[in-house]
């Protein structure tokens, strides 16, 4: 998934939930509902969740310095990490809260059809961004299924925005259940239990990207297909004998650090190695671009197996 696709997705959401947001305020101020008044706290809250992402693609695609010599790459994943709280902390926290209270305190809902017609045309217009979101996704993910595309993918951006996406969809539709219950059985507590639905989807939401993000800004390690490939690269090669370790850690979406330990023949010469690493390096990342940066340690296998001893 390139930037310029991601970004693509997240300025189609941005846009829609502007619009959105701005008609369900309107609706829920004039009809008095409390589904309709979380939906467009939830509509906001994906406002500036989108900005935050597009804030973190832009600032981690600065290059390296001195003060950040592996690159800016993790500043989406930080970035996206205050998405997972943002939804959490402020469009579940709130939703919560207007439902409790409006449980505890029914009112009557005035003009509700408005309220139908809004969340009707909400649905259409997050249905667009949420195609457009779900295709990119089944263009990245492949064979995989949807859980282990999302557990393995490495760009946050994407699945940040199908997850709000999805969960947009199911709070318009949790709205527009109680809304009709509590309109059709006069029960202007369902109101209130709508919000409250709202609040548990967006804080499910907040907790399962808050979870991915985690584990992608303590440092994952690129794909089990990578590794091997790597390793397969050296399989053959008269002057290595073996390959001891391979540590790979993503430091962006892009962007993945390579360390190696090899051991080679005690009868080459320094000259040999030089040229042998200069080879490979420029093999590998040939084999895969997004390995930018390469560390090749040469070292004994016995040498090797004793430092990891030492911790």
């Amino acid at each position: 998934m390139s930037a310029h696709s991601s970004k693509k997705v997240i300025f189609a959401a941005l846009f829609g939930n502007f619009f959105i947001f701005l008609s369900k305020l309107a609706a829920a101020l004039y009809t008095n509902s409390s589904a309709m008044f979380s939906e467009a706290i939830h509509s906001i809250v994906d406002c500036g969740n989108q900005v935050l992402l597009l804030y973190g693609i832009k600032k981690s695609s600065r290059k390296a310095d001195q003060y950040h010599p592996f690159g800016y790459g993790k500043e989406l994943y930080f970035w996206s990490f205050c998405v997972a709280m943002m939804i959490f902390a402020v469009g579940a926290g709130i939703s919560l809260y207007e439902g409790i209270h409006k449980i505890l305190e029914p009112r009557e809902i005035s003009n509700i059809r408005v309220n139908y017609i809004v969340l009707g045309v909400a649905l259409l217009f997050e249905a667009y961004p949420w195609k457009m979101a779900y295709d990119e996704f089944n263009l990245r993910r492949g064979k995989l299924n949807f859980f282990e595309a999302v557990q393995k993918s490495k760009d946050p951006s994407l699945f940040a925005i199908l997850f709000e996406d999805t969960a947009a969809m199911l709070g318009l539709f949790a709205a527009l259940i109680g809304l009709f219950i509590g309109d059709f059985f006069n029960i202007p507590e369902a109101d209130g239990f709508a919000s409250v639905i709202i609040g548990i989807i967006l804080a499910t939401t907040a907790c399962v990207l808050a979870y991915e993000c985690k584990g992608l800004l303590i440092g994952e390690a690129a794909s089990s297909e990578i590794v091997s490939s790597i390793r397969n690269l050296f399989q053959g090669n008269p002057a290595i004998i073996n390959v001891n370790e391979i540590l790979t850690m993503h430091m962006g979406p892009n962007d993945v650090l390579l360390n190696l330990s090899l051991d080679f023949r005690d009868d080459i010469t320094a000259g040999e190695v030089e040229r042998t690493i200069s080879e490979y390096e420029i093999k590998i990342k040939k084999l895969h671009p997004r390995i930018r940066r390469i560390f090749i340690e040469v070292q004994s296998r016995q040498g090797h197996i004793a430092n990891q001893k030492l911790g």
